[in-house]
């Protein structure tokens, strides 16, 4: 079962990084599904940032940096697994 968490609002493809608006809390070892249009993969949340602090938990309303193990797009929705 997924659950939606957030969108991705930016893409640094330089860093990896990818900007998420949540819409639901996030934390360090969730597994989370990326898709879109041009993007459909798993991951484990291993490092996430606000305001350039490193953080391991982030909550709903947050805009966070995520790094991302591909590359991702405006618009892609992430989902929480299980």
């Amino acid at each position: 079962m997924e659950e939606m968490v957030g969108t991705v609002t930016h893409y640094f493809p330089k860093i990896g990084v990818a900007v998420i608006m949540l819409v639901d809390d996030i934390a360090n070892g969730d597994e989370i599904h990326i898709k879109g249009t041009h993007t459909d993969f798993c991951q484990t949340v291993t490092s996430m940032q606000v305001e350039h602090r490193t953080i391991a938990n982030a909550v709903k309303g947050q805009d966070i940096g995520m790094k991302v193990s591909r590359n991702v797009h405006e618009g892609d929705v992430v989902y929480r697994v299980g």
